[in-house]
């Protein structure tokens, strides 16, 4: 048992005063930190976010990517899709960089809004667009399961940059248009 797994079960035997099966101060310590270590990502492959030239300039929008993370305040997960748009200035991301960006970048433990903001600043930075969109929808286990027991309800946050910013163009409402259908 390595020391993650062994302060999980000295938690559950603590928490639980041995009221459960032999089978679960076993097993579930291992599934427990092998599940966490999942979401946050320890054991990814490296990727590469590869790039073409491109001289196009119109607006790429992929919608819909869903992703996972951890609530920073209470390690529980939240979830939901991303709608990110950007608008090409000399380099393009095929698709699926896209789709992997937020996937990765929501590995860890987070709070909706800076996770909004870091996909927005990995995709900045990887691709110095004219401008960045990124909406995330999501629904958090830590409002439905304890607290305020709001299950169903979703948040919703934005990080709009460059040309998106820019409400003298049309650029916003078109990624907006765009991801709601």
């Amino acid at each position: 048992m390595d020391p993650s797994e062994e302060c999980i079960f000295r938690f559950l035997k603590w928490e639980l005063h041995e009221a459960v099966s032999e089978e679960v101060f076993e097993n579930t310590p291992k599934r427990f930190t092998d599940a966490f270590r999942e979401l946050m990502g320890t054991h990814d492959e490296p990727w590469e976010f590869t790039t073409f030239e491109t001289d196009l300039d119109e607006m790429i929008v992929v919608s819909d990517i869903d992703f996972v993370t951890l609530c920073e305040h209470h390690l529980l997960p939240f979830y939901g899709r991303a709608h990110v748009g950007y608008i090409p200035q000399g380099c393009m991301a095929g698709l699926s960089k896209i789709a992997r960006c937020v996937k990765s970048t929501a590995r860890g433990i987070w709070t909706q809004e800076n996770l909004t903001v870091g996909i927005a600043n990995e995709l900045e930075l990887h691709l110095a667009p004219k401008g960045v969109a990124v909406v995330l929808v999501a629904e958090h286990t830590c409002m439905g399961i304890r607290g305020v027991k709001s299950n169903g309800s979703k948040t919703t946050t934005s990080a709009l940059r460059g040309v998106y910013r820019d409400n003298e163009n049309n650029a916003r409402a078109e990624f907006l248009r765009l991801i709601h259908g």
